[in-house]
């Protein structure tokens, strides 16, 4: 089998403005969309985002855990970015820190499951893989 993607919840009161930020701001591209999904691959990636509508009322406590993480030599400063452009918007953002060189965005309204990971690229750098 081949890594293909990863899928994650959005409220569908704000599936479209989270899609718009990923491609907007983010520069991903649609790949497919159903009534219910989305499939996003941003440029020069080869994994993509599956979001699917969901109704939960409910959030996982421990979200934070569970992120869809990007590299950036300015991970804090992007995320504000990001948070101000969703409060632009009428969306509740907040941007909290797991250290000094790794950070999340939470729009706890949008995000069911997850939030959005910002961290250095040197936290990436693993060596030769396979």
């Amino acid at each position: 089998m081949i890594f293909n993607h990863v899928a994650n919840r959005l409220d569908p009161r704000h599936f479209e403005t989270i899609v718009a930020m990923l491609t907007e701001r983010l520069g991903f591209v649609v790949l497919r969309r159903t009534e219910r999904s989305i499939w996003l691959r941003q440029t020069g990636a080869t994994v993509d985002l599956q979001f699917s509508r969901s109704e939960t009322a409910n959030r996982d406590a421990d979200k934070q855990r569970s992120q869809v993480a990007f590299l950036s030599e300015t991970p804090r400063q992007d995320l504000e970015a990001l948070a101000e452009w969703l409060q632009a918007r009428g969306l509740a953002a907040e941007v909290g820190a797991y250290s000094d060189r790794e950070f999340f965005l939470d729009a706890p309204d949008a995000f069911v499951d997850f939030v959005i990971e910002a961290m250095r690229p040197e936290l990436a750098d693993y060596g030769t893989v396979g």
